[in-house]
């Protein structure tokens, strides 16, 4: 009995240490399911309010056209609107929409470069913590008016801007060059958190009300940014629970692709400002996110006035278009590594075929939908294929900075979300006017057709100037042939470990 005991015992110890020496997740494992929550609450911090503002508008349209029908005969102030509803206009709610992207224009270049300089750690997990606790403080504001409202969400944007170009930076320190489309897969999770917070906040607008969707939300990206800071640094050479195997494995391959070349310890911005294939990336990026923000931003009130869905049913619609662009994000980012490895095809023709079709059949399919729009059940049908094929841009543009530039990643992502946030509060101010006296599926019909536009021109354009060679002004090449790089010292802590 004692002789069974003790090898109980002895096998027990084994596996604890087997355990401790060996974690179930190996850092970038824990890295990569971080940027996906990361960016799966990112979005559900930014998308909230566009499903809640369909249950805290008190139908101000209806009663305007109410009021227009009998000659101005009934006065709108006397109509008795519920306390937690708001009498707000297509004015009004366009501007709270739009003022997202007046604080998030603000953030993208300054933290593409802060990321690059002071790491994304903190870039991204203290623009989390803020927009978090100004989300919390919504419901109390929206009382004093969307004036309120607005600025409120232009603070958030302002919190979320830097947290996509500081991805990029985060990439070139801890994914090898081979790796990195499945690995820039993971900021697309911000349509996974999308789909996902459509039904719940219907959910929790059904049965609860539409301020729950507030403290929900907030509180649940407060606890990420928590696992966040205490899960994931900057860099290998940074992390405490790192295994010495995982480090020399990521440093040696990024320093293989490298080079024997040094980082430049300033921006060359004017070869940057002046290079096509940045341009490229820039543009393509501008017209997809036009067309994602414009169909992510509408499509509650384009369900809601078109074809007057309820509010639970319009979560769950609007949720499925996000599900198909996450899918296609993973399967392209595998798929364009897996060519890239093979060799058979150079990283130039993979990024434009990737990106031709992620953006150019998204202007097919809103043609389509501007001159059919059969049904409901054909119009999410059109939304969910278009948004499924504009993940592919993972495999292409989306992944491209780290081609041409990995040291300057960051700022080019950041330059490229500065002018697509633009074009996304230009698309809630032109949504907003076409819509604003008529919000028939007609009118519904020149925004499609406004998409078409959009989505070939950026199509055209990166396949025209793309390109997926890595630029001379990236790097330096070093005077002494043996200087010792930035991530070397791992040999020197090798050796001490063996003294």
């Amino acid at each position: 009995m004692a002789s069974s005991s003790n090898n109980k015992k002895t096998s027990i110890r084994r596996l604890t240490a087997s355990l401790c020496q060996k974690p179930l997740l190996s850092c970038r494992q824990t890295l990569s399911i971080m940027v996906i929550t990361g960016f799966m609450f990112n979005y559900m911090l930014r998308v909230n309010i566009t499903i809640a503002l369909v249950d805290m508008v008190y139908n101000s349209s209806a009663i305007n056209n109410n009021t227009t029908q009998i000659n101005s005969t009934i006065d709108t102030q006397n109509i008795t609107i519920p306390s937690n509803k708001f009498n707000w206009d297509k004015y009004a709610t366009g501007h709270i929409i739009g003022s997202f992207f007046w604080g998030y224009i603000l953030t993208e270049l300054p933290g593409g470069r802060l990321s690059e300089i002071i790491g994304a750690r903190k870039v991204f997990g203290i623009g989390m913590v803020l927009a978090s606790i100004i989300t919390l403080l919504m419901p109390i504001s929206c009382q004093a008016g969307y004036v309120l409202v607005s600025v409120l969400r232009a603070l958030v944007g302002f919190c979320l801007g830097a947290t996509f170009p500081a991805t990029p930076p985060l990439a070139a320190r801890w994914i090898p060059p081979l790796e990195r489309s499945k690995f820039m897969s993971n900021l697309l999770a911000s349509a996974l958190g999308a789909a996902i917070t459509m039904p719940v906040c219907g959910y929790l607008i059904a049965n609860i009300g539409w301020e729950s969707v507030f403290y929900v939300t907030g509180t649940v990206g407060l606890l990420w940014s928590i696992c966040w800071f205490v899960l994931v640094y900057d860099s290998p050479a940074q992390h405490p629970r790192i295994s010495i195997e995982e480090r020399q494995e990521i440093e040696s391959k990024i320093n293989e692709s490298l080079g024997n070349t040094t980082k430049p310890k300033n921006v060359p911005w004017r070869q940057l400002f002046t290079s096509l294939p940045v341009w490229s990336i820039v543009v393509a990026h501008t017209c997809s996110v036009f067309g994602y923000f414009t169909l992510v931003n509408q499509m509650p009130t384009f369900m809601n006035d078109v074809y007057n869905v309820s509010i639970k049913k319009n979560g769950f619609f609007s949720s499925f278009p996000y599900f198909g662009k996450y899918a296609m994000a993973v399967i392209s980012s595998w798929f364009a590594d897996y060519l890239r490895q093979k060799g058979r095809y150079s990283t130039t023709a993979i990024r434009k075929a990737f990106t031709l079709f992620a953006i150019f059949v998204p202007g097919i399919l809103m043609g389509i939908q501007a001159i059919w729009h059969i049904n409901v059940s054909f119009s999410v049908a059109i939304f969910t294929l278009t948004l499924f094929a504009n993940g592919g841009v993972v495999g292409g543009y989306f992944s491209n900075g780290l081609d041409i530039a990995p040291n300057f990643s960051g700022t080019i992502m950041g330059i490229a979300n500065t002018f697509s946030s633009l074009g996304g509060w230009l698309s809630a101010a032109v949504v907003a006017i076409i819509t604003k006296h008529d919000n028939s599926i007609e009118q519904w019909s020149y925004i499609f057709w406004m998409l078409v536009a959009v989505y070939t021109f950026g199509a055209a354009f990166y396949t025209i100037f793309g390109t997926g060679e890595l630029q001379n002004w990236n790097s330096n090449k070093p005077t002494n042939p043996n200087k010792i790089t930035e991530m070397q010292p791992l040999n020197k802590t090798k050796e001490n470990i063996v003294a």
